[in-house]
């Protein structure tokens, strides 16, 4: 066995979480094999980078830096990056307080050197241009893991490589306070997963860096965990968008319950013809039972859970409502926008949802005020 001194050496080195599972087989251990050992540890501290001091992104990379990791995060703004550096970033709410000085630079182009993981924590729109400009910092080995709403794996895989993609959903709260300061608001789980492969030692490394901020869930189909969260966020990001409701007020209508069905029943037509069965959302909210559910007692059930939904997210302000609020776009393309793709290109028709897509393209443009009356032109779709 290896000799005692070892232990509080290799804890000293790798830190506390043992990033890597080393795996000494009793050979090894037998022969002392130190040289093996060591270049095993060597590898044990990764090189980090978070694109994105936002709610999720800030919130992430603060855990892992304050877990020991080597953690940069890009900020976009100077000041902020500044401020990071030298102040800290401040996590408050469910899991207490936190500040914690991370490296920051302000551009992707400022990043220090090859990293080996990277956290992409940007809004969906954003992905494409971060994606290509980390190309530089990418090694063959890295992995590059999405956290954005919607779907974006296909396209990040496009640009960095399917191998190099990794799908993530984020199914815990947070919220900005004010740059630099985020607020927790819920504890969850994360579920990480490749396309189409099966996990290998990197994505049980990023379940280790991850699980520093909440539970980690490997998924062996991700991108049905992931279009499980999209039909939630379709139903309820686009249209607290078009109404400029919150969750709660949005659900006591019985007009807008009926949307929901309809957006979810089109976006399960898309999901059959995809051969992806979606799971229940965070292993509670059955899709298919809600709209397969026939009769008085289907409509009962319908009530019960979409209400009970309403009451337990009634603060939930849409992300999108407050991006529009803000002036800026929302990610409409990459929720309803990604079934009304997926639609065309299978042949199935998505009218409610195209129509959502068109009407907050025109709030976007400026030619539709955000108001609780926008639903009456999608009630012929329901």
């Amino acid at each position: 066995m290896l000799p005692l001194f070892f232990y509080p050496l290799s804890k000293y080195l790798c830190g506390e979480r043992n990033i890597l599972r080393l795996e000494i087989s009793n050979k090894l251990a037998a022969n002392c094999n130190f040289s093996h050992v060591c270049v095993n540890i060597a590898h044990m501290k990764p090189e980090i980078a978070v694109i994105g001091a936002g709610a999720i992104g800030g919130t992430t990379a603060a855990f892992m830096a304050e877990a020991g990791y080597s953690v940069e995060i890009v900020t976009k703004y100077p000041e902020l990056a500044r401020k990071i550096e030298n102040e800290g970033i401040l996590v408050t709410g469910v899991k207490g307080k936190h500040r914690v000085k991370i490296k920051a630079v302000p551009h992707v182009k400022d990043l220090k050197g090859p990293k080996d993981f990277v956290f992409i924590a940007t809004k969906a729109n954003d992905l494409e241009n971060v994606a290509r400009e980390l190309l530089p910092f990418l090694h063959k080995d890295s992995r590059v893991v999405s956290m954005q709403n919607g779907i974006c794996e296909f396209t990040l895989a496009e640009i960095v490589g399917k191998d190099r993609t990794v799908g993530c959903v984020v199914g815990w709260g947070a919220t900005m306070v004010s740059p630099g300061h985020l607020e927790m608001t819920s504890k969850g789980h994360f579920w990480i997963g490749y396309i189409n492969r099966e996990p290998d030692d990197r994505l049980y490394t990023i379940k280790d860096l991850l699980e520093t901020v909440v539970p980690v869930e490997i998924s062996t189909d991700i991108i049905a965990q992931l279009y499980s969260k999209l039909i939630i966020n379709s139903s309820i990001t686009s249209l607290g968008a078009l109404t400029g409701l919150y969750l709660g007020d949005m659900l006591k209508k019985g007009e807008i319950r009926r949307l929901f069905i309809k957006i979810m029943d089109e976006a399960l037509e898309i999901a059959d013809a995809m051969n992806l069965k979606v799971p229940p959302y965070e292993g509670k909210l059955d899709y298919y039972k809600l709209v397969n559910s026939k009769g008085i007692f289907g409509n009962i059930l319908r009530y019960i859970v979409i209400r009970g939904v309403g009451f337990k997210y009634r603060k939930l302000k849409s992300s999108s409502l407050q991006s529009l609020e803000r002036g800026r776009p929302t990610e409409i393309d990459y929720l309803n926008g990604f079934i009304v793709r997926k639609g065309k290109e299978l042949g199935i028709p998505t009218p409610l949802n195209e129509k959502i897509v068109e009407m907050i393209k025109e709030i976007e443009q400026g030619k539709r005020p955000i108001r609780p009356e926008n639903i009456e032109e999608l009630l012929p779709y329901a």
